[in-house]
């Protein structure tokens, strides 16, 4: 995992929530962490990883993902067992 990697998942971990998280950043991890990111309808985006999937939607027309997103990805990858 490369340390722009390891910074995002530091921040998606870091209390309180950041706001300024971009979602290609966490695309970005969930691939790197051996997952995979496809395209749903509209904004919508399947983000995959050991079986289990996380379904979010790209935030427009900003870049930054919301902090309830941010947490609700927390939670996903803590139940994965993945820790910064």
């Amino acid at each position: 995992m490369k340390a722009k990697h390891r910074k995002t998942l530091a921040a998606i971990f870091a209390k309180p929530t950041k706001a300024n998280i971009k979602f290609i950043d966490i695309e970005s991890l969930v691939k790197a962490l051996g997952g995979e990111v496809r395209e749903g309808d509209g904004s919508r985006v399947v983000l995959e990883l050991s079986g289990t999937r996380e379904y979010a939607h790209r935030p427009h027309p900003g870049k930054e993902a919301k902090k309830y997103m941010v947490e609700k990805i927390r939670e996903w990858l803590t139940s994965l067992e993945v820790t910064p």
